[in-house]
C-alpha cells in the first residue's frame, strides 16, 4: 500500500512560482507512472502532468506547457511539480497520484492518491 503526501502549496501572486513535492511511502515510485492532478471548485479533476515509470517521459496539459515541470527522484521516492508564471486560473487543490500502468492521464487509472495541497494564485 502506497501513501502519498503533498506539500508546497500556498498563496502566491500571479507571475510567481511554487514547487510542489509528493513524498511516497511503501512501494518504490520507480515502478509507477506518477501524475499531478488539480481540481478547482465546481470543476472536475483534471490531469496537469505525468511522468512515466520507465523512460521518465513527461506529458503536460496544454495550458501549463512551458510553465510547469514534473520530475521524479526515485532515490528519495519523491515527485515534484515546479510551477512558474502562475496564473489565477491555476488556482486549485493539487493532487499527486500513482498508477501501476506505464503511462496514463485518466484519473480512474490511478491507484493511489495524496490528500492534496491548495494552490491559490491572486491577480
Amino acid at each position: 500500500q502506497m501513501q502519498l503526501v503533498e506539500s508546497g502549496g500556498g498563496l502566491v501572486e500571479a507571475g510567481g512560482s511554487l514547487r510542489l513535492s509528493c513524498v511516497a511511502s511503501g512501494p518504490p515510485i520507480s515502478n509507477y507512472c506518477m501524475g499531478w492532478f488539480r481540481q478547482a471548485p465546481g470543476k472536475e479533476r483534471e490531469v496537469v502532468a505525468t511522468i512515466t515509470s520507465t523512460s521518465g517521459t513527461e506529458s503536460y496539459r496544454n495550458s501549463v506547457k512551458g510553465r510547469f515541470t514534473i520530475s521524479r527522484d526515485n532515490a528519495k521516492n519523491t515527485v515534484y511539480l515546479q510551477m512558474k508564471t502562475l496564473k489565477p486560473e491555476d488556482t486549485a487543490v493539487y493532487y499527486c497520484a500513482a498508477s501501476a500502468r506505464v503511462i496514463t492521464v485518466d484519473p480512474g487509472e490511478y491507484d493511489y492518491w495524496g490528500q492534496g495541497t491548495q494552490v491559490t494564485v491572486s491577480s
